[in-house]
């Protein structure tokens, strides 16, 4: 009965997905304990970069920026989403047609008891939001949505 019991958590163990923010943080050219996160980065940037949360619509300053210029992985500066394909989706959050490539991975989230596409940074881990099939027919058809929380606008120098 023991082994029986010990197969089944060593399979339920080994079959669960995690989030990638949750995942083994060598897997990431950017690796830093939970302690090191906490330090260098505000409440709402370490809920959502690490513990793949949502700040509240609207909420975000970097939703309604419209100046040139690219932004940033907050936790580790890598550079995600060029302004020039920034669009306002009225859902109250930042939304891309599409990303810088290699810099944004890509997961699966069944947190809401359905599958969600979602990102996170290719350098750190950190959870950035998801993307849907609904943004710009004209361009991709990808909407990006994006937590503020987890941008650093940086401004073109002629801005």
């Amino acid at each position: 009965m023991k082994k029986i019991i010990l197969c089944i958590s060593l399979a339920t163990l080994f079959n669960c997905n995690s989030n990638a923010q949750k995942s083994d943080a060598t897997t990431y050219k950017v690796a830093k304990t939970d302690a090191e996160w906490k330090l260098e980065l505000n409440d709402l940037q370490y809920y959502v970069l690490r513990e793949a949360g949502t700040e509240r619509p609207f909420s975000s300053p970097l939703n309604k920026n419209y100046r040139k210029g690219v932004y940033y992985c907050a936790a580790c500066n890598t550079p995600l989403f060029e302004s020039d394909y920034k669009f306002d989706s009225g859902t109250g959050w930042p939304s891309f047609d599409r990303e810088i490539k290699g810099n944004v991975a890509f997961g699966t989230d069944n947190n809401l008891g359905y599958t969600r596409n979602e990102e996170h940074c290719a350098t750190c881990g950190g959870h950035l939001g998801h993307v849907f099939d609904d943004g710009p027919r004209n361009t991709t058809g990808k909407r990006h949505c994006i937590n503020g929380a987890a941008l650093k606008f940086i401004p073109k120098k002629d801005e």
